[in-house]
């Protein structure tokens, strides 16, 4: 089950979407925040939903696009390696499954922790996870 935080400056839009997403019982709503307050989104989301309406240009949305927008992004390659590594597979056995040496695959991995700002396995598969790049 992926748990939800919804962060939107409309009532009607974070009520209607809560209502939506408590529907499918793949999804849990941990947390539903206005924009004026993101710092009332719960740690325990899996994933962050921030919604706006089409007229909705306040100074936080704007500061959330601009985070989005710099966040740095693993490539797929990257991707396919924390999937594997979230299978709990060793270095040696994702360079079998990717057809690729053990070297390159420890070159993706310090790529991938220097993107997600992590310096472990563990820690690069809880960082994929919570940001949505990686489910279990």
């Amino acid at each position: 089950m992926t748990r939800i935080a919804i962060v939107a400056a409309s009532e009607a839009l974070r009520a209607a979407l809560a209502a939506a997403l408590r529907s499918d019982p793949a999804f849990e709503v941990v947390s539903v925040a206005s924009s004026e307050a993101p710092e009332d989104v719960s740690p325990a989301a899996d994933v962050v939903l921030v919604a706006r309406s089409g007229g909705d240009s306040s100074a936080p949305a704007r500061a959330l696009r601009h985070d989005l927008a710099n966040e740095v992004v693993p490539s797929n390659r990257e991707r396919q390696i924390l999937a594997l590594l979230g299978e709990g597979l060793s270095n040696k056995q994702i360079a079998v499954r990717l057809g690729i040496s053990t070297n390159t695959v420890k070159t993706h991995l310090e790529l991938l922790f220097e993107k997600l700002g992590v310096s472990s396995r563990a820690e690069a598969v809880a960082a994929g996870v919570k940001r949505g790049l990686l489910l279990l």
